[in-house]
């Protein structure tokens, strides 16, 4: 079964930096050792990383969230350094907003028959991507691995979960 393995926005400014969280911190060997498992097991392993540019208190997002972060380039931007080597020679998809018009295109295009989503968060950028996702590939199995996804809150964690259940996101914890 051809399957997709999608990373979400597991950098720094999300997981240590000025948007990081206790759960953040605590998914981050989880997504370690799931994307080993599934390159191990031939899955497709792609990355999405929030990137901004110095404007970003300028832009829509960053007037509603006035926290500068993800600026290309910066140690924020980057991925952990526990998945930076893990990246290498997968593609990336830098992306301005929530959600990756261009990573729904290229797993339409490749024609996955299955796609899993991790990493953070689970409430913004991890539900945009896999309502994309879904949109594009409908017979394909869509799940989200509770266990490697953190939010802004466990509450919003645990909405965003019931959101993408209720949009025939499989879930699993």
């Amino acid at each position: 079964m051809h399957k997709l393995l999608v990373v979400v926005d597991m950098q720094n400014d999300f997981v240590t930096g000025p948007l990081g969280t206790p759960e953040a911190q605590a998914i981050a060997e989880n997504v370690r050792e799931k994307i080993l498992k599934e390159a191990k097991g031939g899955s497709t392993i792609v990355y999405t990383m929030d990137t901004h540019g110095e404007d970003y208190l300028q832009t829509q997002e960053g007037k509603n969230l006035p926290v500068p972060h993800c600026q290309k380039g910066s140690d924020g931007w980057r991925l952990l350094p526990a998945l930076e080597k893990l990246s290498e020679g997968h593609p990336i998809f830098e992306k301005p907003s929530f959600g990756s018009p261009a990573l729904a295109h290229y797993a339409a295009k490749e024609g996955f028959e299955e796609v899993e989503l991790i990493g953070v968060c689970t409430d913004i950028c991890v539900i945009s991507n896999a309502l994309l996702l879904k949109a594009v590939l409908p017979e394909a199995p869509v799940t989200v691995d509770a266990a490697c996804c953190a939010g802004v809150t466990p509450q919003s964690h645990e909405n965003a979960l019931q959101a993408m259940a209720a949009c025939q996101i499989q879930i699993c914890k």
